[in-house]
């Protein structure tokens, strides 16, 4: 399942924009970025994460930048286009706002579309940071999206949002926030994750995980390697890779959540300290941002699975 896949079964919603900025492909191929993948029958493993349920889809809930048709962009520069956009909302707002606003309204969007939990709380945030900009200004943020997600799917391999976040000086001086660049997250990729096929066929899946995610370089890297080595058993790493990220900036973790949804991962964002604050069981998940993916009949049965053990274990 590919990025468009996801989106239209996960987010009709956001689909109606990115669709929208994407009207230049051929009708035959986006019939085929559009298609429905089925998710094979695999193993019955089960692991350990925070329960959660699929909430029903609620039409009664919009978002204005969703809602909003953005123009077409040279789909060969999607980096540069995206900054001359993203620049046009800086005149009246400081950068490192408009792109924590974007981000966070981004990362909302996607988690809205399945989590009921935090269904509510996220809608509130997005609308309060919504009415800080003019009607113009908010036609913008869709169109910043949507070079995200055909950046992505034109080139999966590389760390789109932190590079350009790096890019224009918006890292954090006082905690030395300094992003490893992409090839180095490439290198460690493949000399950690030679075995992962094995190691699935044992345990029926593996974790990927990184408690000071940044903007999700690393897994990024993770994924692709999983992809390309689970491929060449005939192996959806859809259904074989868990995510597991923290970040103690709110910001830099939602530009996480945003790369490892779009590139169509299982798995889970948490903010907050991974040394006073770790992902445990009994979690309060206000903090946890899960994937689409994460929701998909293959991990919602492996944490069903996991309820019943768990029950079993006490009695």
């Amino acid at each position: 399942m590919n990025i468009r896949d996801s989106f239209k079964k996960y987010g009709k919603q956001f689909l109606k924009s990115t669709s929208a900025y994407s009207k230049h492909k051929s009708n035959s191929k986006r019939e085929q970025l559009v298609s429905k993948t089925k998710i094979p029958k695999q193993e019955t493993s089960v692991l350990t994460m925070p329960i959660v349920e699929a909430p029903k889809q609620n039409p009664e809930s919009t978002y204005s930048f969703l809602k909003t048709e953005p123009k077409r962009c040279d789909k060969t520069n999607y980096e540069r286009e995206f900054v001359t956009r993203f620049k046009q909302l800086t005149y009246r707002h400081r950068s490192l706002e408009v792109w924590s606003d974007f981000v966070t309204m981004f990362a909302c969007a996607i988690s809205n579309s399945l989590d009921k939990q935090n269904f509510d709380e996220r809608e509130k945030l997005y609308l309060k940071i919504i009415k800080k900009y003019s009607k113009d200004e908010q036609t913008i943020f869709p169109e910043l999206a949507a070079m995200v997600v055909m950046s992505l799917e034109q080139n999966p391999e590389q760390d789109f949002l932190g590079y350009i976040y790096m890019n224009l000086g918006l890292g954090n001086k006082n905690t030395a926030q300094f992003f490893t660049p992409y090839h180095i997250c490439q290198l460690i990729a493949e000399i950690t994750m030679s075995d992962i096929v094995n190691e699935v066929k044992a345990k029926g899946y593996i974790s990927i995980s990184d408690p000071c995610c940044g903007g999700g370089a690393l897994l990024i890297a993770g994924i692709n390697k999983a992809k390309d080595e689970l491929e060449k058993e005939n192996l959806n790493f859809q259904n074989h890779v868990l995510i597991v990220a923290q970040d103690i900036d709110f910001t830099v973790a939602m530009m996480c959540y945003i790369q490892i949804s779009l590139l169509g991962a299982a798995g889970y964002v948490k903010v907050g300290n991974s040394l006073t604050d770790p992902i445990t069981d009994g979690d309060s998940l206000e903090n946890y941002w899960f994937t689409p993916m994460y929701y998909s009949k293959t991990w919602s049965m492996r944490r069903m699975l996991n309820k019943l053990n768990n029950k079993e274990t006490k009695t």
